[in-house]
């Protein structure tokens, strides 16, 4: 199956003032990784979407209050922060491909065991979940490994149309998230009353074990990293000087520096702060409208929970094109307005559709959508703008570190979307905390900045 038959890269001493190129991935080779980039990332939140979608089902045999399957639902996001906080420098220490192997594989295994948790330990088994689900951040930062690899890819493809629309190209991937929740409410709706949710989470383990065999066998790592691994060779080796005189062969700024010290340099902490800074307040909005979208839909709309998943299934469909649209909106205007744009029209939406005008079925699908749709649809812009903000040597952990910064988006969202739903209701922590949150990201986004060290990287690919 292994389809790649480039030249390997160059990774022998040069010779004094040595000017090398990478080597390129063919248009197959390039279709090849875009398909099972496109898997992996709705195969992971299939399994990540499963949790919210199925969280009333679990809340009824659990017996656990409202607020008690939200609590459960905030540490869980506790523990998938330690996960994901972990999982940057790991993959710019293994690399995107065995990154990839070990965020899909590791999706199966916790589906898995999700699955096997017992009914009837009180307390034990809402902690036994929060620990396993916990491992869920592994499947999240799929994403990460997917915009890291696929940025370094779309770099060194001989595919013309790629290399000059690569966030057109790269939103059909991500949109795996509205596809992944889309497929979690559609077996959901056809599975539950069959098998239930135990059922329905050893299903997620199926395809996320068959694609880690097909990643194995199907796909190469980026000359990129290739060229990063070899240069923290060298250095780990006492070899300074070489290291940086192979760096300097391909245009590369090698750094000393660790991964997670890199990203907090002065040239690249601004960055870092404000995109973890939106990251966490539109995860307020990521927690209310997409995880929690059954739970919003039956709670503060009054849905039957059948209705809400049928729902769900249409949303999502239209939020995935919301992937396309702003990926080629990135290409035509910018990445960065276009993701200030979009979660504003979106918190607009959801406002909207939380009002008490809306209240028939067609309306709230419309707001809903289009709140989705303008929300989720900037991530297809927002992951490939990150990984233009990072140098090679630190590409992996400043996307992953910020894509974990999600997971306190969601325990501090989770916390305040508890505490008014409590006293306020569903309705009104949706509002103020979701799309409240949404709305500030927007602004936030204002101070991020590409730096010129990645234009110097790329000019020379």
């Amino acid at each position: 199956m292994d389809a790649f038959r480039t030249h390997e890269i160059d990774l022998s001493p040069p010779q004094p003032n040595e000017r090398r190129r990478f080597p390129t991935f063919t248009k197959r080779q390039t279709d090849i990784v875009t398909i099972i980039a496109l898997f992996a990332w709705t195969i992971a939140v299939f399994d990540y979407g499963l949790l919210g979608t199925l969280l009333p089902a679990m809340q009824q045999s659990f017996g656990w209050t409202p607020a008690t399957s939200y609590a459960v639902n905030t540490w869980i996001s506790v523990g998938s922060a330690i996960v994901a906080f972990g999982l940057g420098p790991v993959i710019d220490r293994l690399g995107r491909k065995k990154g990839m192997m070990i965020t899909v594989g590791g999706t199966a295994i916790v589906s898995a065991l999700t699955a096997a948790i017992p009914v009837g330990l009180a307390a034990m088994s809402a902690g036994l979940i929060v620990i396993v689900r916990a491992f869920g951040g592994l499947g999240f930062s799929e994403q990460a490994v997917n915009a890291t690899y696929i940025n370094e890819v779309y770099q060194v493809t001989e595919d013309e149309r790629k290399r000059k629309r690569p966030g057109y190209y790269y939103a059909w991937i991500q949109g795996g998230w509205p596809l992944g929740f889309m497929f979690a409410s559609a077996l959901s709706l056809l599975l539950l009353d069959v098998v239930g949710w135990r059922g329905l989470y050893l299903v997620a383990t199926i395809p996320a074990a068959v694609l880690v065999w097909v990643i194995s066998r199907s796909i190469k790592e980026t000359p990129q990293f290739q060229l990063h691994h070899r240069l923290n060779e060298l250095e780990r080796s006492g070899k300074t000087d070489a290291a940086h005189a192979l760096a300097a062969s391909y245009n590369i700024e090698h750094s000393s520096s660790a991964p997670l010290k890199r990203i907090w340099e002065p040239h690249m902490r601004r960055n870092t702060i404000a995109f973890s800074i939106a990251w966490i307040v539109n995860f307020f909005g990521i927690m209310s409208f997409s995880i929690l979208g059954s739970s919003v839909l039956k709670n503060a709309k009054g849905v039957h929970l059948s209705e809400a998943f049928w729902m769900l299934i249409i949303i999502n469909l239209i939020a995935y094109f919301g992937y396309v649209f702003h990926g080629w909106l990135g290409d035509k205007i910018g990445r960065k307005p276009t993701i200030i744009i979009g979660w504003i029209i979106s918190s607009i939406f959801f406002a909207l559709m939380l009002s008490p005008a809306v209240s028939n079925p067609t309306l709230i699908i419309l707001t809903y959508a289009g709140g989705l749709f303008f929300l989720v649809g900037p991530y297809a812009a927002i992951q490939y703008f990150m990984a233009e903000c990072y140098p090679v040597s630190c590409r992996a952990t400043g996307v992953t570190f910020i894509g974990a910064m999600s997971q306190p988006g969601i325990i501090i969202g989770g916390a305040l979307f508890t505490m008014i739903a409590a006293s306020l209701g569903t309705g009104a922590a949706a509002l103020w905390i979701g799309a409240g949150g949404i709305f500030i990201s927007g602004l936030v986004m204002v101070f991020t900045k590409r730096p010129r060290e990645v234009d110097l990287e790329e000019a020379h690919v």
